[in-house]
Protein backbone atom coordinates (compact mmCIF):
# COMPACT_ATOMS: atom_id res chain seq x y z
CA UNK A 1 0.00 0.00 0.00
CA UNK A 2 2.88 2.25 0.96
CA UNK A 3 4.53 1.68 -2.49
CA UNK A 4 1.53 2.76 -4.15
CA UNK A 5 1.40 5.67 -2.55
CA UNK A 6 4.93 6.54 -2.63
CA UNK A 7 4.09 5.83 -6.90
CA UNK A 8 1.55 7.89 -6.87
CA UNK A 9 3.24 11.10 -5.41
CA UNK A 10 6.18 10.44 -7.76
CA UNK A 11 3.76 10.38 -11.01
CA UNK A 12 1.82 14.19 -9.71
CA UNK A 13 5.59 15.78 -9.15
CA UNK A 14 6.33 14.68 -12.50
CA UNK A 15 3.38 16.12 -13.75
CA UNK A 16 3.36 19.35 -12.43
CA UNK A 17 6.90 19.42 -13.57
CA UNK A 18 5.62 18.69 -17.21
CA UNK A 19 2.79 21.25 -17.03
CA UNK A 20 5.63 24.10 -15.39
CA UNK A 21 8.17 23.16 -18.73
CA UNK A 22 5.36 23.30 -21.11
CA UNK A 23 3.75 26.39 -20.22
CA UNK A 24 7.18 28.28 -20.25
CA UNK A 25 7.70 31.79 -18.79
CA UNK A 26 5.40 34.37 -20.09
CA UNK A 27 5.99 36.28 -23.55
CA UNK A 28 7.76 40.02 -22.86
CA UNK A 29 5.71 42.58 -24.55
CA UNK A 30 8.50 44.25 -26.55
CA UNK A 31 6.21 46.84 -28.80
CA UNK A 32 6.43 49.28 -26.48
CA UNK A 33 9.42 50.67 -24.20
CA UNK A 34 9.76 51.94 -20.28
CA UNK A 35 8.24 55.38 -21.32
CA UNK A 36 5.12 53.84 -23.16
CA UNK A 37 6.08 55.09 -26.63
CA UNK A 38 5.60 52.96 -29.49
CA UNK A 39 8.27 52.90 -32.46
CA UNK A 40 6.92 53.23 -35.85
CA UNK A 41 7.12 49.43 -37.61
CA UNK A 42 8.68 50.44 -40.86
CA UNK A 43 6.96 47.48 -43.05
CA UNK A 44 3.54 49.57 -42.44
CA UNK A 45 2.26 50.99 -45.19
CA UNK A 46 0.80 54.68 -45.00
CA UNK A 47 -2.75 54.53 -47.37
CA UNK A 48 -2.64 57.50 -49.86
CA UNK A 49 -5.85 57.44 -51.25
CA UNK A 50 -7.63 55.43 -53.78
CA UNK A 51 -6.13 54.88 -57.16
CA UNK A 52 -9.03 55.81 -59.27
CA UNK A 53 -9.23 59.05 -57.56
CA UNK A 54 -5.35 59.73 -57.97
CA UNK A 55 -4.96 58.69 -62.07
CA UNK A 56 -7.57 61.13 -62.34
CA UNK A 57 -5.98 64.25 -60.51
CA UNK A 58 -2.97 63.37 -61.58
CA UNK A 59 -1.47 64.85 -58.64
CA UNK A 60 -2.15 65.71 -54.65
CA UNK A 61 -0.26 66.16 -51.53
CA UNK A 62 -0.46 63.78 -48.33
CA UNK A 63 0.75 63.63 -45.32
CA UNK A 64 3.45 60.56 -44.31
CA UNK A 65 4.28 60.24 -40.49
CA UNK A 66 3.50 63.44 -40.30
CA UNK A 67 6.01 64.62 -43.18
CA UNK A 68 4.34 66.11 -46.51
CA UNK A 69 5.06 64.27 -49.89
CA UNK A 70 3.39 64.85 -53.38
CA UNK A 71 2.22 62.31 -55.78
CA UNK A 72 2.37 62.37 -59.20
CA UNK A 73 0.43 60.07 -62.01
CA UNK A 74 2.51 60.31 -65.02
CA UNK A 75 2.61 57.88 -67.93
CA UNK A 76 0.68 55.47 -66.07
CA UNK A 77 3.04 55.14 -63.18
CA UNK A 78 3.01 56.58 -59.75
CA UNK A 79 5.70 58.88 -57.94
CA UNK A 80 6.38 60.31 -54.88
CA UNK A 81 8.40 62.22 -53.30
CA UNK A 82 9.14 65.20 -50.37
CA UNK A 83 6.72 67.75 -51.65
CA UNK A 84 9.40 70.48 -51.15
CA UNK A 85 11.92 71.26 -53.45
CA UNK A 86 15.82 69.93 -51.98
CA UNK A 87 16.74 73.78 -53.19
CA UNK A 88 15.06 75.89 -51.67
CA UNK A 89 11.47 74.78 -50.38
CA UNK A 90 9.99 75.52 -53.61
CA UNK A 91 6.45 73.75 -53.20
CA UNK A 92 7.02 70.40 -56.30
CA UNK A 93 3.14 70.45 -56.42
CA UNK A 94 2.33 73.64 -58.63
CA UNK A 95 5.23 72.33 -60.67
CA UNK A 96 5.44 71.15 -64.45
CA UNK A 97 6.66 67.69 -65.29
CA UNK A 98 8.94 67.97 -68.47
CA UNK A 99 10.42 65.03 -71.04
CA UNK A 100 14.29 65.80 -70.19
CA UNK A 101 16.44 63.41 -71.64
CA UNK A 102 14.13 60.68 -72.18
CA UNK A 103 13.56 60.91 -68.06
CA UNK A 104 10.11 62.74 -66.69
CA UNK A 105 11.30 65.25 -64.44
CA UNK A 106 9.36 67.87 -61.65
CA UNK A 107 10.57 71.57 -61.96
CA UNK A 108 10.14 73.51 -59.51
CA UNK A 109 8.00 76.45 -59.87
CA UNK A 110 10.28 78.57 -58.05
CA UNK A 111 13.84 78.45 -59.10
CA UNK A 112 13.20 76.28 -62.13
CA UNK A 113 15.22 73.08 -60.62
CA UNK A 114 14.64 69.81 -62.08
CA UNK A 115 14.29 66.76 -60.36
CA UNK A 116 13.70 63.19 -62.14
CA UNK A 117 10.41 61.60 -60.61
CA UNK A 118 11.70 58.09 -60.71
CA UNK A 119 15.13 58.23 -59.02
CA UNK A 120 14.84 62.05 -57.09
CA UNK A 121 18.52 63.59 -59.04
CA UNK A 122 18.82 66.64 -59.60
CA UNK A 123 19.70 67.77 -63.01
CA UNK A 124 21.73 70.53 -64.73
CA UNK A 125 22.72 71.53 -67.88
CA UNK A 126 26.63 72.41 -68.30
CA UNK A 127 29.15 72.30 -71.12
CA UNK A 128 32.55 71.15 -71.62
CA UNK A 129 34.87 74.21 -71.93
CA UNK A 130 37.59 71.87 -73.68
CA UNK A 131 35.31 70.74 -76.40
CA UNK A 132 35.99 72.88 -79.25
CA UNK A 133 32.27 74.26 -79.58
CA UNK A 134 30.96 73.03 -76.41
CA UNK A 135 26.91 72.68 -76.67
CA UNK A 136 25.01 72.31 -72.95
CA UNK A 137 24.16 68.61 -72.17
CA UNK A 138 22.10 67.45 -68.96
CA UNK A 139 23.85 66.43 -66.22
CA UNK A 140 23.12 64.50 -62.69
CA UNK A 141 23.91 66.24 -59.44
CA UNK A 142 23.15 62.77 -58.20
CA UNK A 143 20.06 62.28 -55.64
CA UNK A 144 19.05 65.58 -54.03
CA UNK A 145 15.16 64.64 -53.65
CA UNK A 146 13.57 61.76 -50.96
CA UNK A 147 11.66 59.27 -53.26
CA UNK A 148 8.94 57.04 -51.00
CA UNK A 149 8.01 53.42 -52.05
CA UNK A 150 4.67 52.88 -53.72
CA UNK A 151 2.35 50.03 -53.45
CA UNK A 152 -0.90 49.59 -55.16
CA UNK A 153 -2.84 46.93 -53.68
CA UNK A 154 -6.67 46.21 -54.27
CA UNK A 155 -7.33 49.78 -55.90
CA UNK A 156 -5.61 51.49 -53.10
CA UNK A 157 -2.47 53.52 -53.02
CA UNK A 158 0.21 53.29 -50.11
CA UNK A 159 3.61 54.85 -49.00
CA UNK A 160 6.28 53.36 -47.61
CA UNK A 161 7.46 55.18 -44.60
CA UNK A 162 11.15 56.81 -44.86
CA UNK A 163 13.77 54.98 -44.68
CA UNK A 164 15.78 58.02 -42.65
CA UNK A 165 18.75 56.03 -41.85
CA UNK A 166 19.81 57.15 -45.66
CA UNK A 167 19.21 61.52 -46.09
CA UNK A 168 18.81 63.31 -49.12
CA UNK A 169 19.17 67.43 -49.25
CA UNK A 170 15.12 67.56 -49.30
CA UNK A 171 15.07 66.21 -45.53
CA UNK A 172 15.78 69.70 -44.27
CA UNK A 173 12.68 71.47 -45.83
CA UNK A 174 10.89 68.20 -44.71
CA UNK A 175 11.61 68.56 -41.62
CA UNK A 176 11.14 72.41 -41.59
CA UNK A 177 7.53 72.33 -42.81
CA UNK A 178 6.59 68.99 -40.87
CA UNK A 179 5.11 70.74 -37.95
CA UNK A 180 4.08 74.47 -37.55
CA UNK A 181 3.97 74.62 -41.85
CA UNK A 182 2.47 78.05 -41.45
CA UNK A 183 5.58 79.38 -39.52
CA UNK A 184 7.84 78.35 -41.88
CA UNK A 185 5.50 79.87 -44.76
CA UNK A 186 6.43 83.08 -43.08
CA UNK A 187 9.94 82.72 -43.47
CA UNK A 188 9.63 83.15 -47.08
CA UNK A 189 10.93 85.68 -49.06
CA UNK A 190 8.12 88.50 -50.70
CA UNK A 191 9.30 87.13 -54.26
CA UNK A 192 8.88 84.02 -53.20
CA UNK A 193 5.74 83.79 -52.37
CA UNK A 194 4.68 86.22 -55.01
CA UNK A 195 5.96 83.51 -57.39
CA UNK A 196 4.05 80.51 -55.62
CA UNK A 197 0.54 82.96 -55.87
CA UNK A 198 1.36 83.02 -59.86
CA UNK A 199 2.11 79.38 -59.35
CA UNK A 200 -1.30 78.35 -57.30
CA UNK A 201 -3.62 80.92 -60.04
CA UNK A 202 -2.15 79.28 -63.00
CA UNK A 203 -2.90 75.74 -61.72
CA UNK A 204 -6.45 76.72 -60.47
CA UNK A 205 -5.14 76.82 -56.84
CA UNK A 206 -4.90 73.57 -55.60
CA UNK A 207 -2.37 70.76 -55.88
CA UNK A 208 -4.99 68.67 -56.67
CA UNK A 209 -6.03 70.04 -60.06
CA UNK A 210 -4.72 68.23 -62.87
CA UNK A 211 -2.02 68.28 -64.28
CA UNK A 212 -1.82 70.70 -66.97
CA UNK A 213 -1.60 69.59 -70.78
CA UNK A 214 1.26 70.90 -73.11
Amino acid sequence: MLDLIVLGLHLFICFLIFVVIWRGPKDVDLSSSSTGTVETDPGVLILIGKEDDIKKSRRVTAKVNGREVVVFYHEGKFHVLDSRCYHEGGPLCLGEIEDINGQACIVCPWHKYVITLETGEGLYEGINPLEPSPTPQWQSKGVKQRIHKVTIDNGNVYVSPPDLSVSFDSDYFADKYKNGGELAMKKQSKSQAAEEAVARKQNHGECTNEEPLS
